[in-house]
């Protein structure tokens, strides 16, 4: 069974920095694309990043992070990564990983609330 568990998510003010990790199982990791997602209130959930497989490796970011986060992953630990630096109140919500394509089992999330 596909599995995602994130984590590292918490309160943080403007400006500050973050590291979310997830924990993923039951595939094959290395051979998958791995995405992070985020879902604000009210709002659709929103893809913001993405890093390739082993055989093409590559990253991608929507526009409103690019240059603020980073994601990387640790194929022998089964783990992505998105390091979030330059915190905006806009940037809080849930965040998710998952896979390409994308698996119907989402995990729980890790709420980040970016405030003063």
């Amino acid at each position: 069974q596909v599995q995602f568990v994130e984590s590292g998510g918490g309160w943080v003010q403007p400006g500050g920095s973050l590291r979310l990790s997830c924990l993923a199982s039951g595939f094959t990791f290395s051979r998958y694309t791995m995405r992070w997602y985020r879902q604000a209130p009210g709002k659709e959930r929103e893809l913001i990043a993405s890093v390739g497989d082993v055989v093409i490796p590559y990253t991608s970011y929507v526009d409103s992070v690019k240059g603020r986060f980073t994601i990387t992953r640790d194929n022998a630990k089964n783990t992505v990564y998105l390091q979030m630096n330059s915190l905006k109140p806009e940037d809080s919500a849930v965040y998710y990983c998952n896979r390409a394509p994308e698996s119907d089992d989402w995990g729980p999330g890790t709420q980040v609330t970016v405030s003063s």
